[in-house]
């Protein structure tokens, strides 16, 4: 890796028992979709913040619906064309019997997002074949960076798609008290750029020639150039305790937090910022704890991302950038 980045680490939002997560990648294209698993199906729920979400069946998620529990999640990229993609995971289910009981069949429940790129690569998208791979592909084990629904993602665009850094998706995992583990996947696609909490220098952003730049209304007198829809980050918190599902919304809630501790800007109206939540109840924990370190695994997950992306379509990643220089 070059000036003198550290390593990325990929700790597993499968560290959390129960879960697995599986990719599609089109590299060529600059996009994929990517797949997280109940073995047994998990309390979830979600919150949205961003004002240009593009999501399926997360209103089934809210405090008070009558199906509380999911067999997967999606995340993809192509933008609304991508939500298809959970097409696929839906028939890898039901060919193994999996989903809500009814008279007739069971059906399963997949709740999805996506993200917007598709101005990297070629203008194509992941469909059910690719949803069905993704599927196919899930295990303990999994790669991070430009993979999966982070094959085409980028930050730092308010100046231009030009200017952005390459990002991808990044994972974390946080250890707390009494066998309690919180951990969390991210796809970090956002307007904003990516900075380590606590600490507001740059790390991936909209980059100038010879570093980052912060973002301002005037950015050295070249005004922000907005595109909407374009951006958007998505993700997942997942938890070994028990709680309800009001508990569980509070703790996708809190999560946000590790967003607004390492994206500025984030949840802007031009982002579909939305984190689900899922959790096993093997173990009994506090809400405000869980979220507390919900919202710390995000921001590791985040921070991962842009470490661990690699350069595609004509955009540099973090690790090709010789004055990104470590903190």
């Amino acid at each position: 890796m070059s000036g003198g980045l550290p390593p990325a680490t990929c700790g597993r939002l499968t560290d959390v028992d129960g879960l697995r997560v599986g990719h599609w990648t089109d590299a060529e294209a600059a996009t994929g979709c990517t797949v997280v698993l109940c073995e047994a199906p998990c309390l979830a729920a979600v919150d949205v913040r961003g004002g240009a979400p593009g999501t399926r069946e997360t209103d089934l998620l809210a405090p008070g619906r009558l199906v509380e529990r999911v067999d997967a999640l999606l995340l993809s990229g192509g933008s609304a064309f991508g939500l298809a993609a959970a097409d696929g995971v839906v028939r890898w289910l039901y060919e193994r019997g999996r989903g809500y009981p009814t008279a007739v069949v069971p059906v399963p429940i997949v709740p999805a997002a996506i993200i917007f790129d598709l101005a990297l690569g070629r203008p194509v998208w992941p469909g059910a074949e690719a949803g069905y791979a993704a599927a196919e592909a899930a295990g303990i084990e999994f790669e991070c960076g430009s993979v999966g629904a982070g094959t085409g993602a980028t930050v730092g665009k308010y100046l231009g798609p030009g200017f952005a850094t390459k990002s991808g998706l990044g994972t974390a995992a946080v250890d707390g008290q009494d066998g309690l583990i919180v951990s969390a996947l991210v796809v970090v696609n956002a307007l904003g750029a990516v900075s380590r909490p606590g600490n507001p220098r740059v790390l991936a952003g909209a980059r100038g020639e010879t570093g980052f730049l912060e973002f301002a209304a005037d950015l050295g007198g070249v005004r922000p150039r907005v595109r909407p829809l374009e951006h958007t980050t998505i993700g997942v918190v997942a938890t070994n305790a028990r709680m309800d599902r009001a508990g569980l919304w509070r703790v996708a809630q809190m999560a946000h937090d590790g967003l607004a501790r390492t994206i500025r800007p984030v949840h802007t109206l031009y982002d579909g910022d939305a984190l689900f939540a899922l959790a096993t109840g093997a173990v009994v924990a506090d809400t405000s704890l869980v979220g507390t370190l919900a919202a710390d695994a995000v921001a590791a997950a985040v921070v991962d991302a842009v470490l661990s992306a690699t350069s595609l379509g004509g955009l540099p990643a973090v690790r090709d950038l010789s004055w990104a220089l470590p903190s």
